[in-house]
């Protein structure tokens, strides 16, 4: 039997092998001498990367998520008698809650701010988001209380002062990876969009930068729906045939969106959002990673993103609700590439030293420490 302290992360939502919790967390545990295991719905049990997969059945409906998986997550759970168990997502507070109970030391893990993320869900009727919004979020800050707190954005700590802030920052890569052209003007426009494409994440700017511009092209790489993906290439009229969508009607594996950093040559990576209050004062996952590949970012003018990509010099922002200023933005970054070369060269150099995911697993493993002792 292993003398190693074991940890249990539990999701029901996210895919087995998402960014944040097995590449970061669960990694970062296994190569600090934790014995990790992470319950999933997945295909198989198997062991990648020091961290033993324990796999669920796939549920075919989200009622079944919420019911019979959540039951089949506690009991995998407790045959794990683990030391610590962590949890990802909001429905499964019931099970940390019978686990709290049994004398286990449990880490609530909020990954998104579900009070106001309700409000945009397309499967709700319109006339329940706000009100439900509202009532989640006093349900979810009540059943958490007995558990220590991690949250993934800075503002989160409004709802759980006493959050532990283990923000998303970006793997470290080695060695650099190729940023902007330099030198003279390209004559390509060449854009990058990154992560879940919805309206609310500004998917149709991108296809109206193509609409707009002839000498752009805009590769969106996510998971995106067949009706959207339709509808984008409507908006985008005669450009059509320079919107690039990937993902279309599935999943993309963050190997691949790791690939399209490395090509290198972008002229921007794009996260032109709608005013929101559920992203207005997020720190996007995909600013960092933009930075770290050396990409110029070109966000909304959100004073928060304002704050983190144009005044520390890694990019530019526009009003994505004015056109004009999207264009502008763009054009300024074709015609001084030299300036635009340092713009990447300064969000990597950012990430190397503060926005970088070894600074957040030693505030994970303090954590630990922390909770179980030495």
């Amino acid at each position: 039997m292993s003398g190693k302290t074991k940890v249990v992360h539990i999701t029901t939502v996210h895919d087995p092998f998402d960014v944040r919790v097995f590449h970061k967390e669960c990694r970062s545990l296994a190569e600090a001498g934790y014995d990790v295991v992470i319950i999933v719905p997945h295909a198989r049990n198997e062991v990648v990367d020091g961290v033993r997969i324990r796999a669920l059945p796939m549920p075919r409906t989200r009622l079944l998520r919420v019911t019979r998986t959540l039951w089949q997550a506690f009991r995998a759970a407790v045959e794990e008698d683990a030391q610590l168990y962590h949890f990802h997502d909001p429905e499964l507070l019931p099970a940390a809650l019978l686990l709290k109970r049994r004398g286990r030391q449990v880490v609530y893990d909020t990954h998104e701010d579900y009070a106001t993320s309700i409000r945009h869900k397309p499967y709700l009727p319109r006339v329940v988001r706000r009100p439900l919004g509202w009532l989640w979020g006093r349900v979810e800050t009540f059943l958490a209380k007995p558990f220590r707190v991690v949250v993934a954005e800075k503002y989160y700590t409004r709802r759980f002062p006493g959050g532990v802030t283990i923000l998303n920052y970006p793997l470290r890569k080695s060695p650099t990876r190729p940023g902007p052209r330099t030198g003279e003007r390209s004559r390509t426009v060449r854009l990058l969009y990154t992560g879940n494409v919805t309206k609310q994440r500004g998917a149709l700017y991108c296809a109206q930068i193509v609409a707009l511009a002839d000498d752009a092209e805009v590769f969106v790489v996510g998971r995106c729906s067949k009706e959207l993906a339709d509808e984008l290439r409507q908006a985008a009229g005669r450009g059509r045939d320079r919107l690039h969508i990937e993902g279309e009607g599935g999943y993309v594996p963050h190997e691949r969106i790791e690939e399209c950093y490395a090509e290198g040559g972008w002229t921007a990576g794009l996260a032109l959002f709608p005013p929101s209050p559920h992203y207005e004062e997020k720190e996007l996952t995909k600013f960092f990673e933009y930075m770290e590949a050396g990409i110029p970012v070109l966000c909304s003018n959100f004073p928060v993103w304002k704050s983190l990509v144009e005044e520390s010099g890694a990019g530019l922002c526009a009003d994505p609700q004015r056109p004009e200023t999207i264009l502008s933005a763009i054009r300024w970054l074709t015609e001084n590439p030299e300036e635009a070369a340092h713009m990447g060269q300064r969000g990597q150099e950012l990430v190397r030293t503060r926005y970088n995911w070894d600074t957040q697993a030693e505030r994970l493993l303090a954590l630990y420490e922390e909770i179980l002792g030495d």
